[in-house]
């Protein structure tokens, strides 16, 4: 399903009892972010909020759009993201792949089949300034205000491809803004080869539209891939663009940054980790025009402790490429991001055991994954663990794991905004191979069978019970 406008889903949130109207005028500085937080921390993420009367600007902010199971599916238009995930399951077991290298290219492929392929379109939007916007300051230390949901949209200046990345944006003034593109981004990456060519970078920044484009900025999808390409396959429709903007788009910033102008100091910032990003040095995005529609929605979200409002689109993320994973890995039976592991800090993976220390294979493999480069600590358990319980990880975690034999170390990068690495952007990463063990694993004795009752014993309760 695709929605024509960002006040459209706000229309299907009301209809579905998932939007709370908030109608008193409320601060962005802060006010905002408490009021949603404690929103968020409610049993299944709360409901979205609208807030109607944002103090000091022209527009209506929508937050915690995507911030539960039903919400996400309601922003990708399906009654459940595995849906999505079994569309593409389908398409690409017409081929499978034998390397994650062609199982990226077919992926590619796969999304070009299912009005993938963005067409030409015109926008309708007027002038307007960054101070008419419900910008967030968003936790007590935060060096001010800086916009949390934008797409910014940027070309390689070899092949022309296109990358939308969605990175912070903290206001400096009315025309200027830091663009906080981390290292291993595909941003970061345009800029480092614009600053070799000694060209100024063209910037174009969308706000809003429909809500898929925002969950596929956050996609990790491989450099080369179009993010609004994954979104017309998602959405069953393509996106039309007007230029590089989504023509439903309900705020567009366009502007450059300059590789030639110094980087300054960015931040701090409360993140996704739980704690405050440190100052960086970051480039400045220069804006030429701001525009708006008629009757446009401010988007934000906010990041801090988990669970937060992103637990629920990285889930999403994971469901709908677990398909490629397992093409890869077929021993992969499911992968779950628990919401306290912020993402990057923590993987645990099910596995279809083959052979002795299989469970490290996986580990290497999926650290040499995309994004999953990142992952400090990755957890590997049996086929008939519950990787979404981790009350059943844990168990397993603490029984069959011999901290000497089940645990390896090694380093790679990190995540730049994890404040425990000696070094930015490098740490150590740490695998637990939580499985049964063979009798031919080192160091292993005989392994005991795990306790269970017998199914016709349960069946026989059930009937007493009245349970049948």
């Amino acid at each position: 399903m695709a929605y024509d406008s960002l006040r459209d889903f706000v229309a299907k949130l009301d209809a579905a009892g998932e939007l709370k109207r908030i109608t008193v005028e409320v601060d962005p500085i802060l006010e905002i972010t408490e009021i949603a937080d404690r929103e968020m921390k409610l049993p299944g993420g709360g409901k979205a909020l609208l807030f109607e009367k944002p103090k000091g600007a022209k527009f209506p902010l929508l937050i915690n759009g995507y911030g539960s199971v039903k919400r996400m599916a309601l922003a990708l238009g399906v009654n459940s993201v595995d849906e999505i995930a079994g569309d593409l399951e389908a398409l690409l077991k017409a081929k499978p792949p034998t390397s994650f290298k062609e199982a990226v290219s077919l992926l590619g492929t796969a999304l070009e089949l299912r009005h993938a392929k963005p067409k030409t379109g015109t926008g309708d939007w007027t002038e307007c300034r960054l101070s008419d916007l419900p910008i967030q300051k968003c936790w007590p230390m935060d060096a001010g205000r800086f916009i949390t949901l934008p797409l910014v949209i940027t070309r390689d200046p070899d092949t022309a491809a296109r990358n939308v990345g969605m990175y912070r944006m903290q206001v400096i003034d009315d025309r200027t803004t830091f663009l906080h593109w981390q290292l291993h981004k595909t941003g970061a990456r345009h800029y480092r080869r614009y600053k070799e060519l000694g060209k100024r970078m063209p910037v174009t920044v969308a706000l809003g539209g429909d809500p898929v484009l925002a969950f596929c900025a956050t996609a990790p999808l491989p450099d080369g891939l179009d993010e609004f390409m994954l979104a017309g396959y998602l959405r069953k429709k393509s996106v039309e663009l007007a230029g590089d903007v989504p023509v439903d788009a309900d705020f567009v910033l366009e502007g450059y940054v300059d590789p030639t102008e110094e980087p300054a100091m960015e931040g701090p910032f409360g993140d996704h980790t739980g704690y405050y990003t440190l100052p960086e040095l970051y480039p400045k995005f220069h804006i030429e025009r701001i525009t708006a529609k008629k009757d446009a929605i401010y988007p934000s979200t906010i990041v801090g402790i988990p669970p937060m409002e992103d637990f629920y689109m990285g889930t999403a993320s994971v469901r709908i490429f677990l398909p490629v994973f397992k093409m890869t890995f077929n021993e992969i039976v499911d992968i779950a991001l628990p919401a306290e592991g912020a993402f990057h800090n923590l993987v645990v993976v099910s596995i279809k055991k083959q052979f002795p220390y299989h469970a490290m294979k996986v580990m290497h493999g999926l650290w040499g994954m995309g994004q999953m480069m990142f992952t400090k600590m990755i957890v590997v358990v049996d086929e008939d663990v519950n990787v979404h319980d981790l009350s059943q990880v844990m168990f397993r975690l603490t029984a069959n794991v011999d901290p000497q034999r089940d645990i390896i170390f090694t380093k790679g990068p990190a995540d730049v905004l994890d404040h425990s690495t000696p070094v930015m952007g490098l740490g150590s990463k740490m695998g637990f191979d939580a499985t049964h063990k063979w009798a031919d694993e080192a160091g292993t004795r005989e392994w005991p069978p795990i306790i269970k009752m017998d199914e016709a014993v349960k069946k026989r309760v059930d009937a007493l019970l009245g349970h049948a």
